[in-house]
């Protein structure tokens, strides 16, 4: 896979360099291993700590607070610890070339999977099979609010914790495994969208939710791609709204 300078890259060390340049026989001093296990041990604890918590805001909705009381949950998980730890975060995207990066990677992309999916959605309906995870307003929103609300609190909250944090994390801790640069990527690329499905399952108490993989695969791909939150966050949204649009179509 070719690199390029948009391409989300973690520089390791020269003490912990991903290149093969000591022996292979040469063994790593103890407190070094145990240094990079510390960030792995913490994301786990995080992604299990801010899961639990969600999955108890969602079904204990208390004061109808659960539409912003759930994105900033994922928003305080994913930057307090790194903010703790002193590690850079992943840039949102903001800059002109990242947005113009983002915008010519995520249009062709919807123009592929979107219509895909409403085929997919309409032979379901024709075979008279349930759609499957149908949207649902959130308290008392109306349409306007809920597209509003896939796009500011959803898709941004969930790709900073899902991608900005878990995968970054899995990055930087595979940066240091004897593994070739392609191979870093996809297994953390992989780790994400598990996460992602995982945690939908988790919240959601269906097992149905695990489609979630497909489309985690596709936006932590779109944050190794850019090199940003940009285009996951985009691709997110649109994904969410032109979902809920094509299922509202077959109800």
């Amino acid at each position: 896979m070719t690199e390029t300078p948009d391409q989300l890259q973690f520089q390791c060390g020269d003490v912990n360099s991903c290149a093969l340049i000591e022996p292979a026989s040469l063994l790593r001093p103890a407190s070094l291993t145990t240094a990079s296990a510390l960030p792995a041990l913490e994301t786990a604890v995080v992604a299990a700590g801010a899961i639990a918590t969600v999955r108890f805001l969602h079904v204990r909705d208390a004061a109808d607070l659960q539409w912003v009381l759930i994105p900033s949950v994922l928003v305080i998980a994913a930057l307090v610890p790194t903010w703790i730890a002193n590690r850079d975060f992943p840039h949102i995207g903001f800059r002109a070339d990242r947005i113009r990066l983002a915008l010519t990677t995520v249009l062709p992309l919807c123009l592929c999977i979107l219509p895909a999916v409403y085929l997919g959605l309409w032979l379901l309906d024709s075979l008279g099979l349930p759609i499957p995870l149908r949207p649902a307003l959130v308290g008392r929103q109306d349409w306007i609010t809920w597209l509003l609300y896939q796009f500011l609190y959803v898709a941004a909250a969930e790709e900073v914790f899902f991608r900005g944090y878990i995968q970054a994390n899995a990055m930087r801790w595979l940066c240091e495994r004897r593994l070739s640069e392609p191979a870093q990527r996809w297994i953390a690329i992989g780790v994400s969208a598990a996460c992602f499905a995982l945690a939908h399952v988790v919240v959601q108490g269906q097992i149905i939710s695990a489609l979630t993989f497909l489309p985690g695969l596709l936006m932590a791909w779109l944050f190794v791609r850019t090199g940003s939150l940009l285009a996951p966050i985009l691709f997110h949204g649109l994904a969410n709204v032109s979902y809920g649009i094509m299922a509202a179509t077959f109800a």
